[in-house]
Order: C-alpha cells, then sequence, then structure tokens
C-alpha cells in the first residue's frame, strides 16, 4: 500500500466542511483511500451505491437512513448512480447545521463528474468541498522508495504500477481500457460506438500534447466536429483526458487558440498505442510527449489552489509547455505577481529552444524552468534554471 497525499487533504476538508466531494476515474483508489480514511470507526458507515443491497438500504426512504445515521459519517461511494440524493442531501446538511453539529457528515465518492459536479452546483452550493484523487504520483511512489521511472511506463493505477512485471500490468490496462468502452461509459448513457470511442482515444494519445485539430480527427473518424467535441467533453469529464487552454493576454501577437490535449494517464498513453515495455516506448516518438504529459500531471497535481495553468504558442513560433499563474497565492509573493514558464525535456542534459526564451519574455516570466527527470537544480544560463520533477514538486507541495 502506497500512502496517498490525498489522504491528509480529505481529513482536513472533512473538519471544514459538511460534505467532501472525492472524485476520480474507476480503479484509482477513492475507495481504498475511505475505508483506510474511516479505519475501525464505529461512526462510520460506508455504502457502495453499485451494489444492489446497499443501493436498496438508502434508495426507499433516503430521508429516514439519513435521520437513522445522524452524528455518523456516512461514505456513499458510486453517488453519481443516485443523483436524486442530492437534493435530499442539502436538507439534511442544513438541518445538522441548525442543530449546530460537526462537519464531516458526508464522503462522496464519484467516477463521473459530469453529474457530480452538475447536481452539487446546484444543490449543495457552500456545503460541499470537492477533491480529486488522481492516479499514483511521482511523490508518492518515490517517498516509499519505488521507481519513478516505472511510474512513467505503467501510469498510476494502482493495479498497474503494483503488478508483478511489465506484461501483467499491460494487460491490466488493456482489460481496464476495454471495461470503460464496453461497460462504464455505455452505464453512464452516452450510446457512443466502443471502437469508435477506442479509435478517438487512441489518437488522442498518438497525438499527447499536440493542439486539438478538430477536423482532423473528424474526417479521420468519418464523424462531424461536434461529434468530435461530445466524445472530447465525455473523457474529459471522466478525468482521463486534460484540456490545456492557451494562455491568454496582452500581446500583440497571434496567439494560438486552441487547447492542447492529454490523455491524462501515461500508462493509459502506452497501452493505447500496444507499448508495454520502457525499451518500446523510448524507441518511439510518443517518448517525449508522454514523459511531457507525465510532467504536466505530477505538477499541476502539486499546485496550490486557484493556480491557474496555460500553454502558450505564437504564430511565430515562441512556445511555451506549461504557464503557471499563481494569482494572490503564497508563490506570486516570490515572484512578484508574475507567472512562471516551464519546459519539459526526458533528457539529463536538458536545452530549450529560441522559441522558450522568446515566450518566456513574452509573457514576462518571473520563473524559466526546464524539468527534466533526474534529481538536482542547476542553471542553463540567461535566468533558466533546469530543476528535477521531484524537485519542483516539492517545492511547489510548500505553498500548498
Amino acid at each position: 500500500m502506497i500512502p496517498r497525499v490525498s489522504q491528509s487533504i480529505v481529513s482536513q476538508l472533512l473538519a471544514n466542511f459538511p460534505a467532501v466531494a472525492l472524485l476520480g476515474s474507476r480503479q484509482v483508489g477513492k475507495t481504498t483511500l475511505a475505508l483506510d480514511l474511516i479505519g475501525n470507526n464505529p461512526n462510520a458507515t460506508y455504502l457502495d451505491l453499485e451494489n444492489p443491497a446497499d443501493k436498496l438500504k438508502i434508495a426507499s426512504d433516503p430521508a429516514d437512513y439519513f435521520a437513522r445515521h445522524a452524528g455518523e459519517l456516512l461514505v456513499l461511494d458510486e453517488i453519481h448512480r443516485l443523483p436524486e440524493l442530492f437534493p435530499i442531501l442539502r436538507g439534511v446538511i442544513d438541518w445538522q447545521r441548525r442543530k449546530k453539529q460537526a462537519n464531516g457528515q458526508f464522503l462522496l465518492l464519484g467516477s463521473a463528474s459530469m453529474d457530480l459536479l452538475k447536481q452539487s452546483s446546484e444543490s449543495l452550493a457552500g456545503r460541499l468541498a470537492t477533491l480529486e484523487l488522481t492516479p499514483l504520483l511521482a511523490e508518492e511512489v518515490s517517498a516509499v522508495g519505488r521507481s519513478v521511472d516505472t511510474l512513467w511506463v505503467r501510469g498510476g493505477f494502482p493495479d498497474s504500477y503494483l503488478a508483478e512485471d511489465d506484461v501483467r500490468s499491460f494487460r491490466w490496462r488493456s482489460a481496464f481500457i476495454q471495461t470503460y468502452l464496453e461497460r462504464d461509459i455505455p452505464a453512464l448513457g452516452p450510446r457512443i460506438p466502443a471502437e469508435t470511442l477506442r479509435r478517438f482515444w487512441t489518437m488522442l494519445a498518438g497525438a499527447q500534447g499536440s493542439i486539438l485539430n478538430q477536423s482532423l480527427l473528424a474526417q479521420s473518424l468519418s464523424i462531424s466536429g461536434q461529434t468530435i467535441t461530445r466524445y472530447l467533453d465525455l473523457l474529459v469529464d471522466l478525468l482521463l483526458v486534460r484540456r490545456l487552454q492557451p494562455w491568454s493576454g496582452n500581446v500583440m501577437k497571434r496567439l494560438a487558440k486552441r487547447p492542447k490535449v492529454y490523455v491524462r494517464d501515461s500508462g493509459l498513453v502506452h497501452a493505447l498505442l500496444g507499448l508495454s515495455t520502457a525499451e518500446q516506448i523510448l524507441a518511439n516518438m510518443i517518448s517525449g510527449p508522454s514523459w511531457e504529459g507525465f510532467a504536466v500531471e505530477n505538477i499541476l497535481a502539486a499546485v496550490p489552489v486557484g493556480t491557474r495553468s496555460s500553454y502558450y504558442r505564437t504564430g511565430a513560433g515562441a512556445e511555451i509547455d506549461l504557464v503557471l499563474d499563481f494569482g494572490s497565492s503564497v508563490v506570486s509573493s516570490k515572484t512578484k505577481d508574475k507567472p512562471w514558464a516551464i519546459e519539459m525535456k526526458r533528457s539529463s542534459t536538458p536545452s530549450v529552444s529560441k522559441g522558450f526564451h522568446t515566450g518566456s519574455a513574452d509573457i514576462n516570466a518571473g520563473r524559466k524552468l526546464v524539468v527534466h527527470p533526474g534529481i538536482g537544480t542547476f542553471s542553463l544560463g540567461q535566468g533558466i534554471e533546469a530543476i528535477g520533477l521531484l524537485d519542483l514538486i516539492l517545492e511547489l507541495r510548500k505553498f500548498s
């Protein structure tokens, strides 16, 4: 068992909010984290709403069930299976607030943010804190002496990362993808041909970190641009794909306007492309873009709340992989409210292009960083620092 950074954060949120929603894709470890959190607590009850028996306990008369378990912590797993619970939860929370009962009444686990967040924003505004549980992070596996390179190859889903060997890991990820396509997505309602969605997902993996070319994807799949948008929205809502929006600011240059797209888990990138070992990945052109996406996910999991993330690109070729704007957070005071310009390089001797220098000047970057997979920080000259991925994550965590 690898300790999760999120466990302490969940505990803090439960101490300050009546309800906490823990979001994450399936098999990422939400249930394990929740059960570890409640341990042998006699004042905690766990219900799996995918289990017919558990669902029946609450579905017939939710208000009565909540009343009988007043004062307990109720963990409701796969909460999006019963969206009609949200208005009832609001009434229960408000009633208990009037009774001046403590926070930490409900821990809601969900794999489909589109349902959970839509319902909660309408029914539980001001009463609910949300937290995403990502796949395993570099800082988490490193803290227990495990390999970050293996994490990149296999991805962060615990069963994939902890598999006995690469073959078993690859089989698990292949089955995970198939299950999502054939069971999980149809169970959420969207009627999408599984093979078409697989091809779309695979094309996104092959174009990892590229600017979205909607018309090319639509042409390749013989579907409309609107359908491409619908497919992409679905994978983003399921926390499987990230849209990184372009930077926007007051510069007199032609800026990119379409998002960059990443399949969020590097192990799924490799499985979708049929790459099962480090040797196969390193021999493939996807190696650099895959590691870029891996670094982006780990960095964004560590930034302070309220940080705005984007990428920068101009028609003239200026480009920055990741721009972090910390707003009014603690970090910004260290850089006089200037954004950080970050480039990802999977090399022990990283270097940057002229486009990075130009882009950093365009946005008036407070720090210019080149992230590499090694350890340590050193100067590359011209105000640019090379920094190991784990070193940057530890630095960002100090401000979280």
